[in-house]
């Protein structure tokens, strides 16, 4: 596994593997990481969760050179907001997946 750093001219991947489910609401990811695998470089333009189906050990590693270990638990939602570019390292000995879900609409006013 190579640790390149990212560079201006660097081609954005893909947010996952597969869209398993897309309407005009949502875009749902499906990712699956090797042990020592790495997600290409990608940017979210959308809000998003990320649901974890394994356990998770790996590293973000950001465009402006920031890394961030995450651990994440199979069946938790996790937050996250559009950003830089990043990308993803396994940093365990198995198998990550987890199902990703883009928000393509606001949240409308509550009434009241």
């Amino acid at each position: 596994m190579t640790d390149e750093a990212f560079a201006p001219d660097t081609q954005l991947g893909p947010i996952g593997d597969e869209v398993l489910f897309e309407n005009e609401y949502v875009r749902v990811w499906g990712l699956t990481l090797e042990p020592g695998g790495r997600q290409p470089w990608h940017r979210h333009d959308l809000p998003y969760l990320v649901i974890p189906l394994t356990q998770g050990d790996n590293e973000m590693h950001f465009a402006d050179g920031r890394r961030k270990p995450t651990t994440e638990t199979p069946g938790t939602a996790l937050w996250r907001e559009p950003g830089i570019p990043h990308e993803l390292v396994n940093r365990s000995n198995w198998r990550y997946r987890n199902v990703l879900v883009e928000l393509k609409i606001a949240a409308s006013p509550k009434a009241g």
